[in-house]
Parts: structure tokens; C-alpha cells; sequence
């Protein structure tokens, strides 16, 4: 079965033994430097890179974002946009965690030396991805929140 190159650009790690020398553009094994296009939400953004010819999804590594339609993600995005919309930003590459379940490029984003997922963390417009409780059954008394 061939590999959709336009609605996948990003091969995993499993998919690069077959489809490596079909991809028709440069796969993302390494850390490097990007324009922010645009800010998504708090924790997906797209950039432009010299190395391609089209825009393409970055997804936070170890941070989760409020979604738009949930508390707080607007909030979330608006602070992002004001950090990085525009600018040069460095991305820096897991390569055994490289690709996400969306086929989106994971990576630690920075800014000025800053890492974007620490920070908006920090600012409490983040919460660390091992955070999400996802698939936590709560104990008596315990509510967790939806999208946390």
C-alpha cells in the first residue's frame, strides 16, 4: 500500500524502512530552525522551513494545551501567537519520538532560547502532557476535568 506523501509528509520511525527514497521531500530526523505561520492552539502550530516547499503541523512534545472550544484555549493560543507568530523558531528533534499519532513532527519549541512548552506551563496556559489524567479512573471523590 502506498503512503500518502501529501495528507502524511511525515513518515514514522516504522514507516521509514519502506518509504524512505519515496518520500518526495526531506524527512525531519533532526533539530532545526523554522518561521511560525501560524498558531493553531496552544500547543500545535505550522511552520515554513527551507528545506520544503509547503507549510506543515508542529505539536508540542510533553505539553497539553487546552483545546479551542474548551476553558482557557483561547487564552492559551492568544499567548502563543504573541510569543512566536512570525518569528524564527528553533525546533529540537526526539528522534525515537519524532512523529505523532496525527502524523504531526513533535518537537520542543524555542523562542529566543526559551522553551514555549516550559513557559506556557509555568504561565498555567499548559499542563505537562504526563498531567492529561487520560484513561485515569478517579478515586472516590475525585473529578477530573475533560480535556485536562
Amino acid at each position: 500500500m502506498a503512503h500518502d506523501f501529501t495528507k502524511f509528509p511525515e513518515l514514522t520511525n516504522a514507516q521509514m524502512e519502506f518509504y524512505y527514497f519515496a518520500s518526495p521531500h526531506k524527512q525531519i530526523t533532526e533539530d532545526f530552525r523554522a518561521f511560525c505561520t501560524k498558531v493553531v492552539d496552544g500547543d500545535t502550530i505550522h511552520v515554513d522551513w527551507r528545506e520544503r516547499n509547503f507549510t506543515f503541523p508542529v505539536r508540542f512534545l510533553n505539553t497539553n494545551a487546552p483545546e479551542m472550544n474548551e476553558n482557557g484555549g483561547k487564552e492559551s493560543k492568544s499567548w502563543l501567537e504573541k510569543q512566536i507568530l512570525g518569528k524564527d523558531i528553533d525546533i529540537e528533534i526526539n528522534p525515537s519520538n519524532r512523529v505523532g499519532k496525527f502524523g504531526r513532527i513533535l518537537g520542543t519549541v524555542r523562542s529566543g532560547g526559551m522553551d514555549m512548552s516550559e513557559m506556557s506551563v509555568m504561565l498555567g496556559f499548559a499542563t505537562p502532557f504526563d498531567n492529561r489524567n487520560e484513561g485515569k479512573i478517579p478515586t472516590a471523590g475525585e473529578t477530573l476535568k475533560s480535556g485536562s
